[in-house]
This record gives structure tokens, C-alpha cells and sequence, in this order.
């Protein structure tokens, strides 16, 4: 599963609005006018016991002075409410968010003017900025001014080493941070103990992020020994770095001293078939372990077939991704006794291995004894009828099941009435992905048959695309009864890129299903084409709904 940026505009016109730079600041002007008055109290108390004939300081002076400093503090409070305001950004107690705001060099000295006037802020976030790149020494440089920050986001934000070198000399002076993320920052590879060494024992760290940061064999050597300092460690996750799959040993010894870590993720990190008997020793010492990501590692298949002895005891595990690991047909054997006894796993994803299709009836079969199982991805891994069969018969058995995903198994097609009761009792499925599942008419009207039965009430996403064996009269009957699904928000019936088709008179039975659906916002309709006659009918409907619900189809003919 690849990580991915996401991005939200901070185009357009911003709203007036206190920001929280005011807010702080009112804090602050609060407690330093009640401090001011309990002084003036103090000194009409004193004054009565001083003799007459004693120089004192007018008045008037004072209150100049006063007058002076509250005019300086609220003009840099308008300033300041200025620079965030032009941003767009909201007001958040505590935390500075300017993420993905295209900071310019002129920004971040203007952010930087802001931390005097924010000595509680506790969360700062810079990500997605590139231009962050070469002036982070302005903010390190008054890091000394917020001491209290708990959480410091610096994703891509292309760091020179200049930066951080910089950081690592910055972060003593925030010793209570407990998230530091420097994701997609190349130049943080081959510097990692020059930033981490300030990390000592008694680090209150709780999540530490560094996905593709080019980490090297000696970045990952060091990471295994600064572990066992992290006593607090929650979250690790060091994914798309490819060559710390040879200082794994170090890392699995290290990671025996975490007991309170409840994620890790080694996401295509070079993983082999040793990894796994390293990591199968580390897992006992893991108890607390909530999510364990393994995926994309491509040279670990065949590592679970003598060593997967571990991975029953991480008995609170919620969430396993071993997506696109090559897993073997003994590797399969060996899980097979293994994840049925993960009783609190809810999210598994065994997709993209196609070794699976004929040795998986045991392990799909098994699936049966995980109730709380709420999403399970098996797309692409060359399913064959038998053991479809048996995923179709445990799905039954999996009452909390939301999130279904089929797709590339061609043997679903013409077979889908094997999970016709799991359809039917589903009363939680908001997510079922079915593209290029080579399904036919016959398929089509079974869907429609279960919809009509007020079935599948509660999906959200329907993706039925790369379906191009599905003749029109297939279309048309799912297209008269789609509108029974309320709750729908997502609807793919695209076509594969190398196909182009017209638009049958199906087309207006999912017109007029769309306006009697309340939630659907977007209709995928790629390489469909729309013949003149049609035309006329989507252009109107556009003008209707231009605001709600976008259609990504083909274009016209």
C-alpha cells in the first residue's frame, strides 16, 4: 500500500476570524493586567504607612508606559492574527497548523515572530511545505521559546542537512515532545543519530514517523539501540526504506525493550525471509501490539513457513497488512494456524498474492473465527473456485464485516450467488470492491435481487468497474434498482483503459436513479461514451446537481 500526500487547497477567499494567536494573547493580557492591579493594590496598601515627604514615581508616567506596551502588543496581535488569517487557517487552541499552506522563506520568518507570543503551543505543523527546506534553522533557533511542544510535523518538507543537523541540536530544548514526524525528507537518511541523539533515557517520545527518508543500514543499526531509551514508544513507523532491511537484527533486539509499542510498520523496508524469524523473536516481547504492517516486502515470502510461532501471541492485534509479500503456499500452511487465533483482529490484508489462489481453501475457511473482523482485502490473488468457495461460506460468519474487497478474481464471475448470504446478512458492509472480477448479467441481476430485498442498506462504496463483460441488459437491470441503496456516496462502473463502449438506454435509468439517491457524490464512468442522444440529458442534469455529484465519464461522441 503506498503512502500517499494528501493535499487540501487554501485557495479562495478566507472568512474574518479571531485567530488563536488572539486568543492566546487575551490569555496573556488577562493574567498581566491582574497581576498589574494586584501590584497597584499593593502599593495603595503601602503607601499609607510611607512618610509624605517621599519621592515617588507620577503616575501619569506608569500609565504612559502601560498604555505604550498595550498598544505594541496589540498591534503585533493584529499582525500576527494577519499572517495566520491569510493563510486560512482556524483557530486551534494550543496547536499552530500550516500545513500544506506553500510557506515562502517571508512566512516562516513571519511564524517565526509568532512563538514569543505562544509559550504553551504544544503542536507544530509545517508538512507539505517544500519551500520549509533551508530555513528551519530560523525556528529551531527560538525552539527554546515553545518548551512545551508535544508534537513537531515536518513532512515533506525537503530538509537540507543543514536542517537537520539544526534539528538535532534543537530538540533538547523540547523535552517533552511525544511525536516527531519527518517523513519524505531524503536528507534525514545518514543523519539519523545526528538528530535522535538527544533522545535519552526518560524520552517521553510516543510516535515517531520516518517513511521514505532514505534511511540507511547504519540509520537503522542506530535505531535498533536508541529503542530500548524509548520506554513511551507507541508508534513506529520507518516504511519505504529499503536498505534497513539489513540492519533488521538490530532493530528486532531493540524492539524487545518497547513493550508499550501498539504500531510498527515495515512497509516495504527490504524485508527477506530471515526478517521474519528476527521479528517472529521480537513479537513475544510485544504484547501490546495493535497493528502490524509487513507489506510490499517482496523477497519475505517463505519467511513465515518455519517461524510464525510468535505472531499467535500478539493476542490484541487489530490490524494485519501482508499485501504483496509473495507469500508462498507453505507460508500459507504455516498462517493458517496462526491468524485464526488472532481474536481481536479487525482489518486483514493478504491482496496482491497470487500464490495464494490455490493453497488458501484451509486459511479462508478458517477466517470463520474472527467475529470482529471489519475489513478484509483478498483483490488479486488468482482465487480459484474452491477456494472462493470457502472465503464465501467463513464470510457468513462475519457479522461486523464493513470493508470487502474481491476485486481481480476472475472466478467471481458467474459465481457471485456464492455469497448471496453474505449479502444478505451483511448489515454492516459500508464498502464492497468488485472491479475486473469478470462479472456477467447473471451477476448483475443478483445484485439487483438483493437490493430490492432491502438488502446492502448501509453501503457507501460500490466499485463494479473493469467489468466489461457485462452486457447492457446487465447494466440496465442494476441500473433500475441502485437507487435503493441510500446511503451510497461512491458508485465505479468504468471501464478497463484499453475499452470503449456507448452508453446503452441504461444510462437513463441511472440518471433518474441518482436524483432519488441523497448521498452519492461521485459516479465513475471512465471510457464510456455518450452518443448525442444522451448528451442533452447529462447537460441538464449537470446544471442540476453541478454542486453535489460529479460524473468522471468518457466524454461525448
Amino acid at each position: 500500500m503506498s503512502q500517499t500526500r494528501k493535499k487540501s487547497s487554501s485557495d479562495g477567499e478566507t472568512k474574518p476570524r479571531t485567530s488563536f494567536v488572539n486568543r492566546f494573547l487575551r490569555g496573556s493580557k488577562l493574567r498581566s493586567s491582574k497581576a498589574e492591579s494586584r501590584k497597584e493594590s499593593n502599593d495603595l496598601k503601602t503607601s499609607d504607612f510611607q512618610p509624605s515627604d517621599e519621592k515617588q514615581t507620577p503616575a501619569p508616567l506608569d500609565a504612559a508606559k502601560a498604555l505604550s506596551s498595550e498598544m505594541e502588543l496589540g498591534c503585533k496581535t493584529q499582525k500576527n492574527g494577519q499572517f495566520l488569517q491569510k493563510l486560512g487557517k482556524q483557530a486551534v487552541d494550543k496547536g499552530l497548523d500550516l500545513n500544506n499552506c506553500r510557506l515562502t522563506t517571508a512566512d516562516v520568518r513571519e511564524m517565526v515572530a509568532l512563538l514569543p507570543f505562544l509559550p504553551d503551543l504544544e503542536k507544530l505543523d509545517i508538512s507539505w511545505n517544500d519551500l520549509v527546506g533551508g530555513t528551519l534553522p530560523f525556528i529551531t533557533e527560538q525552539m527554546h521559546l515553545v518548551n512545551k511542544l508535544k508534537s513537531l510535523r515536518l513532512g515533506s518538507c525537503r530538509l537540507t542537512t543543514d536542517d537537520v543537523r539544526a534539528l538535532g541540536e534543537a530538540l533538547k530544548a523540547v523535552p517533552d515532545l511525544e511525536e516527531l514526524n519527518l517523513s519524505w525528507n531524503s536528507k534525514v537518511g545518514g543523519n539519523v543519530p545526528r538528530i535522535l541523539q538527544e533522545f535519552q533515557a526518560g524520552s517521553k517520545i510516543q510516535m515517531l514517523e520516518l517513511v521514505d527518508c532514505a534511511l540507511t543500514s547504519e540509520d537503522g543499526t542506530f535505531m535498533g539501540q536508541l529503542l530500548p531509551v524509548l520506554q513511551s514508544l507507541e508508534v513506529l513507523d520507518l516504511s519505504m526504506n529499503r536498505n534497513i532491511g539489513g540492519s533488521l537484527n538490530s532493530i528486532a533486539q531493540g524492539l524487545k525493550s518497547t513493550s508499550s509499542l501498539k504500531v510498527l510498520k515495515l512497509q516495504s523496508c527490504g524485508l527477506s525471509q530471515k526478517s521474519v524469524t528476527l521479528l517472529d523473536a521480537a513479537f513475544g516481547y510485544l504484547g501490546g501490539l495493535r497493528k502490524l504492517d509487513l507489506s510490499c516486502n517482496k523477497e519475505l515470502g517463505g519467511g513465515f513457513e518455519d517461524s510464525p510461532a510468535q505472531l499467535a501471541t500478539l493476542e490484541h492485534l487489530e490490524v494485519l497488512d501482508l499485501h504483496q509479500c509473495s507469500l508462498t503456499a507453505g507460508d500459507v500452511v504455516s498462517l493458517t494456524q496462526v491468524i485464526p487465533l488472532l481474536s481481536h483482529l479487525q482489518e486483514l490484508d493478504l491482496s496482491a498474492n497470487k500464490k495464494m489462489g490455490s493453497s488458501s481453501e484451509n486459511l479462508l475457511s478458517r477466517l470463520r473465527f474472527l467475529p470482529a473482523l471489519k475489513s478484509l482485502l483478498i483483490s488479486n490473488c488468482a482465487l480459484e473456485r474452491e477456494t472462493f468457495t470457502a472465503l464465501a461460506e467463513a464470510s457468513i460468519h462475519l457479522p461486523a464485516l464493513e470493508v470487502f474487497d474481491l476485486s481481480w478474481n476472475k472466478c467471481v464471475g458467474g459465481n457471485l450467488k456464492l455469497l448471496l448470504e453474505t449479502l444478505k446478512l451483511s448489515m454492516s458492509l459500508q464498502v464492497l470492491r468488485l472491479s475486473s472480477c469478470s462479472l456477467v448479467t447473471e451477476d448483475m441481476a443478483l445484485l439487483a435481487s438483493v437490493m430490492q430485498t432491502g438488502h446492502l442498506a448501509r453501503l457507501q462504496k460500490l466499485d463494479l468497474s473493469y467489468n466489461d463483460s457485462v452486457c447492457d441488459a446487465g447494466w440496465a437491470v442494476f441500473c433500475q434498482n441502485v437507487w435503493l441503496l441510500k446511503e451510497l456516496t461512491e458508485l465505479d462502473i468504468s471501464l478497463r483503459p484499453s475499452t470503449f463502449r456507448d452508453c446503452g438506454q441504461w444510462f437513463r435509468h441511472l440518471l433518474c436513479a441518482v436524483t432519488r439517491l441523497p448521498e452519492i457524490t461521485e459516479i465513475g464512468m471512465k471510457r464510456w461514451i455518450l452518443p448525442p442522444s444522451l448528451e442533452e440529458e447529462l447537460e441538464c442534469f449537470d446544471r442540476d446537481h453541478r454542486s453535489s455529484i460529479r460524473f468522471d465519464h468518457g466524454g461525448y461522441q
